[in-house]
């Protein structure tokens, strides 16, 4: 179990979230089966739930929405008003003899608890290998950014080793040259100075970290697509195979609940707010006029939906859990 800080620190947001030994009944329950299959294509495509999120209110969570506002977007989406659910999936993709994992989730080092909120991660190795896939089967691991409810999965809990030593490690260029700076933690707010001095001691010691530039294909069939404003180097996947595709869009649409509906409302968790706002709307756009599947790493369980238009906001056609 971590710090408030650095349990809060998962998505940017403030050091509020206390961290006590009592453990408060959670209101949400894990789905019955935590892994989730379909194709795209020729792809395989597995989606891991890995915990749950279930945040209090807090001032400040969306610069240009209140409480009320928050509150009111969570009962027109079907959801209990009554805290923010927030789920952390990642997703496996085989295509081409190749087995790629979307991100990595907490690894169980994501948690806190106190008389409002649960912060639960660490399922996703457990569903992994209920669906059938073990670890070492594992060779490309894609990230989309360096928060730690999508890297910490990678790391040791105690020991910082690396969980997946065969596979190659891919990431945007401007995303790790962002967080291995060594000039950067005097520069960030003190609840992500602990992140980025985890990431400088361990990430550029390792061998099996590729940064890329550009929006090339970096495994086949699945190619970055740069989303920025959530973090520096936020980054989507796009999978194609055939004429079908699916957008594993990471946190550019985070919770759809608030960024589909709003996706003019500025998080906390991103870090340019304004930055975000243009590349969600480009992404999703582009998801529109493709007619592409689209997927989120916290997106409601299991993940996979489709866009519709809602005036001059956006919905998610979820396929049937």
């Amino acid at each position: 179990m971590l710090s408030a800080a650095t349990a809060a620190a998962a998505l940017g947001l403030d050091a509020s979230l206390a961290v006590v030994a009592a453990k408060p009944r959670r209101r949400t329950t894990d789905p019955e089966r935590g892994y989730y299959r379909i194709t795209v294509g020729d792809a395989e495509v597995t989606a891991l739930y890995d915990g749950m999120w279930e945040k209090p209110h807090e001032a400040g969570f969306f610069s240009n929405a209140s409480i009320s506002d928050v509150k009111d977007a969570l009962r027109a989406a079907g959801f209990n008003s009554a805290f923010v659910p927030v789920p952390i999936s990642t997703f496996v993709v085989r295509l081409k003899g190749k087995t790629v994992l979307c991100d990595a989730g907490g690894g169980g080092q994501v948690q806190g608890y106190n008389s409002d909120s649960i912060f639960i991660s660490g399922r996703m190795l457990d569903n992994l290998k209920a669906a059938g896939i073990h670890r070492h089967e594992i060779d490309t691991i894609l990230i989309s950014h360096f928060h730690p409810d999508h890297i910490f999965g990678l790391l040791g809990e105690d020991t910082d080793a690396p969980v997946f030593p065969n596979a190659e490690i891919i990431v945007a260029a401007a995303e790790y040259t962002f967080w291995t700076d060594p000039s950067l933690t005097s520069r960030l707010p003190p609840w992500r100075q602990s992140l980025a001095r985890r990431i400088q001691g361990v990430i550029p010691s390792w061998k099996n970290v590729l940064p890329v530039e550009g929006e090339d294909e970096v495994v086949p069939g699945i190619r970055f697509v740069s989303v920025p404003g959530h973090t520096p180097g936020h980054t989507a996947f796009h999978l194609s195979s055939g004429p079908e595709q699916l957008m594993i869009s990471g946190d550019t649409a985070y919770v759809p609940a608030f960024c589909l509906s709003h996706p003019e409302w500025h998080g906390a968790y991103d870090q340019d707010g304004p930055a975000a706002e243009v590349s969600r709307r480009r992404l999703l756009d582009r998801v529109l006029a493709e007619r592409m599947l689209i997927c989120g790493s916290h997106f409601p369980w299991p993940g996979f939906g489709r866009l519709v238009r809602d005036g001059a906001h956006y919905a998610l056609d979820m396929l049937p859990a």
